[in-house]
């Protein structure tokens, strides 16, 4: 037992067992101070963030009001609107052709702003000048709002939510004639969209539970993002919780609108950054402790020698070679070491041939695995049409279809000879006869085309690449499309990339744009098995170009669809050998 305390007792071990306590110490000290001090200036910081952003988000809204404002009030003003209204209020009734020329008037103002809906005009009776009817504005709005429009003397007054459309806002000025001593001479009703004063806080969605309410001064809301009801606690609270979660309640006023725009903030997120300072600060402190680890070792001067050749030699696994350190006659401790890591790399080396190996077989497997997921899928399809070719069929022709069958079963089966390798020739040809059996069951409805650019008929590709996609454009486009349809197969090179594009369009009734994105999407899961119909095909061929050309960083397929306007399969191929 003596003894084998005594080959403990080095002087690398005693270094190493004073530094690292006096840096554990260290490191524990400066990293709760750090944390606590980090933490509360992030909160901090976070905070003033969300008010800077709510200020910001006021200024838009104050120059989107502001905008309107000033194009209204140059249009109170207008030389033309002044005439009118000072002729009527002189016991003068407007003309018809007068009444009508407002109309080239008022839109050359409105077209300035896409915020404004309409403009009507009236006069000091509540006539409607424009446009061209006899509606009362009493019968509009309520004659508080034109009594609060006189007191305004001009001043755009905010009204809400018209109450025929929700879909709009109303707001009302008094036009103060000029040349009559600015006394009333109609009034200006603007109706405004309601997307217009629509804002996005940054960062804020439902997923983020981040939301922005903006109401008038009446506290009727003219903007939010949030589907309950705030109400009073947002009227009257800092902070408030919504369905078991705290949010910061930071408000923003606008002395220009009179309104007030609130951002509720979720409290978990101010201090998530927390976890990654806590990780920063874990990840520091492992780093501090491997650097003073390595300079105790460095402090033995009976070890530096051979522990430098030993470090020289581990260095060399960086460049993927993985090489044993020669044994050498030094301490205890080295000998034991390089023992160990000689060791290690012997188990690494026949981890990595393995892991190799497997990963050889997987790859192979998944391949075929793919490629025994089309052959059932297409001989389904090809019987069925066969099924439909039958009908009314004399021998001869019962003949000619069992002979193309052959055709496509055969390139389809393949050989041991033949590999898992043709050419785009060899693919083309496959869907020639494919589609040249599926007229038998489709008839005139089916027609299809083939464009290769030269020098692509060589250029090798995996088996069943186009043949898939054809299907799926002949079956769920040409066959769910009433009357005639027809299939475009297009290959041309990738200038100037030496890439091969090859795409497969139909004309067919197009794939919706939220099937669309779940096919993607599925396509980036690799969610093969998952698939069904025309999806399944698709993530099939994408998934065997991944493993086919995992090294020749090529894109995934694209797809490009409209609803009643056909759809647009595109995948690229290198243009060297496989």
């Amino acid at each position: 037992m003596k003894l084998s305390l005594k080959e403990y007792n080095t002087l690398r071990n005693q270094i190493l067992v004073v530094f690292l306590s006096v840096m554990i110490i260290v490191l524990l000290i400066v990293g709760i101070m750090t944390f606590h001090l980090v933490s509360a200036l992030i909160t901090k910081n976070a905070e003033k963030q969300i008010r800077q952003t709510a200020a910001e988000a006021n200024g838009r809204l104050e120059t989107l009001y502001k905008q309107i404002d000033v194009l209204t009030s140059q249009m109170v003003t207008n030389t033309e609107v002044q005439q009118l209204l000072l002729q009527v209020a002189e016991g003068h009734p407007a003309k018809f052709e007068q009444r009508q020329a407002l109309t080239r008037t008022i839109g050359s103002f409105q077209v300035y702003s896409d915020g404004i809906n309409s403009l009507d005009l009236y006069t000091k009776d509540y006539q409607r000048l424009y446009p061209l009817d006899e509606t009362n504005l009493l019968t509009r709005l309520d004659k508080k709002w034109v009594e609060e429009a006189d007191r305004a003397k001009g001043s755009m007054v905010w009204i809400g939510t018209d109450p025929r459309d929700p879909a709009y806002f109303l707001a009302i000025r008094r036009i103060s004639l000029i040349d009559r001593w600015f006394s009333n001479g109609g009034y200006l009703l603007i109706r405004m969209n309601r997307n217009y004063f629509q804002l996005e806080v940054p960062n804020s969605s439902p997923s983020s539970g981040e939301y922005m309410v903006l109401v008038d001064r009446n506290m009727a809301t003219i903007s939010s993002n949030y589907d309950g009801d705030i109400g009073q606690a947002v009227r009257e609270r800092l902070r408030l919780t919504i369905q078991d979660k705290e949010y910061i309640v930071v408000r923003q006023s606008s002395d220009l609108t009179g309104w007030t725009l609130y951002i509720l903030t979720p409290v978990g997120s101010l201090t998530e950054g927390l976890s990654v300072l806590r990780t920063a600060i874990a990840a520091s402190g492992g780093i501090g402790f491997f650097i003073f680890l390595v300079f105790s070792v460095f402090l033995s001067t009976l070890i530096t020698r051979p522990v430098l050749k030993l470090i020289k030699t581990m260095r060399s696994a960086r460049t993927g070679t993985l090489k044993p350190s020669p044994e050498m006659n030094s301490t205890v401790e080295i000998n034991e070491l390089t023992k160990t890591y000689n060791q290690m790399v012997d188990n690494m080396n026949e981890l990595i041939e393995a892991i190799y190996e497997k990963e050889l077989v997987r790859s192979h497997t998944e391949l075929k695995a793919l490629q025994a997921q089309i052959d059932p899928h297409f001989l389904y399809n090809t019987l069925e049409a066969l099924y439909w070719s039958l009908q009314d069929k004399e021998e001869d022709e019962l003949a000619e279809l069992v002979i193309a069958m052959s055709d496509l079963f055969r390139y389809t089966i393949g050989n041991a000879h033949q590999g898992e390798w043709v050419t785009i020739r060899d693919e083309l040809e496959h869907a020639e006869r494919y589609m040249q059996l599926m007229k038998l069951r489709f008839g005139d409805r089916l027609t299809w085309s083939i464009s290769a650019a030269p020098g692509c008929e060589r250029v090798p590709i995996p088996k069943l690449m186009i043949q898939p996609l054809v299907e799926n454009a002949v079956l769920h486009g040409v066959g769910n499309k009433k009357g005639p349809g027809s299939v475009h197969i297009r290959v041309r090179r990738a200038d100037p990339s030496p890439k091969w594009i090859i795409e497969v369009e139909d004309d067919g009734p197009g794939i919706e744009e939220s099937a669309v994105r779940s096919i993607l999407r599925s396509l980036e899961q690799e969610a093969v098995v998952a698939m069904k119909g025309s999806g399944m095909a698709i993530a099939n061929v994408n998934k065997r170009l991944r493993l086919y050309y995992d090294r020749a960083k090529i894109r995934d397929i694209s797809i490009r669809s409209q609803a009643g306007q056909g759809t647009v399969i595109t995948f690229e191929i290198p243009g060297g050998d496989a």
